[in-house]
């Protein structure tokens, strides 16, 4: 372990990062600022983009990979090259089953691909989100198959992730959460991140520790999103703005963290994250009826929303048989591309089966998967609203909220709107129909009962 606090003081040492997605690729390059890194990822298409300078995600410009592109950085699918590397890390997907089940067939892949060429002096990080006890039960035994003793002959140690997609937040600013399976192993991987990071690097207890610090971040949001959907669904038959209401309690100082309704949650965090903890409680005898229900209801605004347009539709005798639906923005939060968990996937596919007709439209997403084939995104916003007898608006892009409703409404057939960010102001009168997410029914316009 002395020889790699050395190479990390001498600034020498090799990083390999195995899974160079949203979480692998902006980590290899902030070692690339000072390492040699060895960038791994079994998708033979995503690192060909990446020798050719096209990173794929926004929040990491293709300028920025092309200034360490075959010079600090090296990106491969040939799992032989990681041979070199004194550190490993490993950034790869963590989802769930269709039993909302944890899957780390990919952590597991990982580690066994990894501990063909494990060597001596080795050090393995995990920092995919995960529950509590999987680094020392999944990661562990896995790279033991080599011959090797963990915590003498390698080290191992988790320091779980925290992306923010499409945050101003620079990931190395962000504080590390820091464990390894021994002190010692805790000590090195802190002085790696350390060298690189220009943050706090929190050393705690141990991997457990850390990797339920991860969890409950993203549980705490989970529950707190839930609170204010359930709220918001009250205040919506009572007729009260919840969004007048959050921004009034948000003048309090002390005691209150205003979180916002809206049509689900999505992301590959929060949506996600508190069923690895729901799963591991289980195993010990406890039913955590708290973080299941929170999930159960952001689930279920995603159907909210398409009740809204249901009953949005009925407002001027229609139905979702044969009427066509836009749906716009597809990502799941504002200002990025990404669709992982989207809402708007859901909604898309209800709308479907009720046999409408869907368009859809996103300034930053080309197209996204369903259950009932794949959707193009339009060319604008006029194009895709041409017709439309209604529009639900499911992310709050800034680009979508720069536009007067007034105005979009003359390119639809039925100028019914669905407000699931509290996008547009529904207190100004106009000929339309106008329906939002914790927002009291039936206000818009004329065409409105």
């Amino acid at each position: 372990m002395e020889e790699l606090i050395a190479k990390i003081e001498n600034e020498n040492a090799e990083i390999g990062i195995i899974g160079l997605g949203y979480t692998g690729l902006p980590l290899a390059l902030i070692f690339a600022k000072k390492y040699h890194v060895i960038g791994y990822d079994v998708n033979k298409n995503n690192v060909s983009a990446l020798l050719k300078g096209e990173s794929g995600i926004k929040d990491v410009k293709n300028e920025e990979l092309k200034k360490y592109l075959n010079k600090t950085f090296f990106p491969t699918n040939n799992y032989d090259e990681l041979k070199k590397c004194d550190f490993i890390v490993i950034c790869v997907p963590t989802p769930l089953t269709k039993e909302k089940e944890p899957d780390l067939s990919y952590v597991k892949s990982a580690c066994e691909v990894f501990s063909k060429i494990l060597r001596k002096k080795h050090f393995i990080i995990l920092e995919s989100t995960t529950y509590p006890g999987t680094t020392e039960e999944i990661v562990v035994p896995i790279l033991k198959r080599s011959g090797l003793k963990a915590g003498i002959d390698f080290g191992v140690a988790y320091s779980p992730e925290r992306i923010d997609p499409g945050s101003r937040r620079k990931v190395e600013n962000i504080p590390k959460i820091v464990a390894g399976i021994t002190q010692e192993c805790t000590d090195v991987a802190a002085a790696l991140y350390e060298s690189a990071f220009n943050a706090e690097i929190v050393q705690v207890k141990d991997c457990k520790t850390a990797e339920a610090t991860k969890i409950f971040e993203n549980i705490f949001r989970n529950v707190n999103i839930a609170l204010v959907n359930e709220f918001a669904l009250i205040c919506e038959r009572m007729g009260i703005n919840v969004w007048s209401v959050i921004e009034a309690a948000s003048t309090k100082p002390f005691g209150f963290m205003p979180f916002y309704p809206g049509p689900g949650v999505g992301g590959h965090c929060i949506p996600l994250d508190p069923y690895y903890m729901s799963y591991k409680a289980k195993k010990f005898g406890f039913i955590p009826r708290f973080i299941e229900l929170s999930g159960e209801i952001n689930d279920f605004m995603r159907l909210h929303a398409v009740n809204l347009v249901k009953y949005g539709l009925s407002k001027v005798g229609l139905s979702s048989n044969g009427s066509t639906i836009a749906v716009i923005g597809l990502a799941y939060k504002k200002d990025i591309a990404d669709v992982r968990e989207s809402p708007a996937k859901k909604i898309i596919e209800e709308m479907v089966r009720g046999n409408g007709t869907v368009k859809v439209y996103d300034p930053y997403v080309k197209s996204i998967e369903t259950e009932c084939g794949e959707y193009f995104s339009g060319k604008n916003l006029e194009e895709t609203l041409s017709d439309a007898d209604c529009a639900i608006f499911v992310t709050d892009h800034a680009a979508i909220k720069n536009n007067n409703l007034k105005e979009i409404v003359k390119y639809m057939r039925h100028p019914i709107i669905i407000d699931c960010r509290n996008i547009f102001d529904n207190t100004k009168t106009g000929d339309f129909i106008y329906l939002g997410i914790g927002k009291q029914k039936d206000r818009g316009g004329k065409n409105a009962i």
